[in-house]
């Protein structure tokens, strides 16, 4: 726990709820179709989506230098 608690959080409160809206969105659509690759593919990112949220870091934002948290 004690690395996550050293990720610095550029996920900022309005993009976090989106991410958790779009995970359950995501987990759910992959529970509906048809295909078990689609499945499978709409699971992952979902759970991907619902991690970043969760932890209030994105990687990708680390790399391209977004941060949508803001600093008091």
């Amino acid at each position: 726990m004690s690395l996550l608690q050293n990720l610095p959080k550029n996920v900022g409160e309005m993009d976090r709820t989106i991410r958790l809206a779009a995970a359950g969105v995501l987990i759910l659509a992959g529970l509906m179709v048809g295909s078990v690759n689609l499945q499978i593919i709409l699971s992952i990112l979902g759970l991907i989506v619902l991690a970043t949220g969760a932890i209030r870091f994105c990687p990708a934002y680390t790399l391209l230098k977004i941060d949508t948290n803001k600093k008091d």
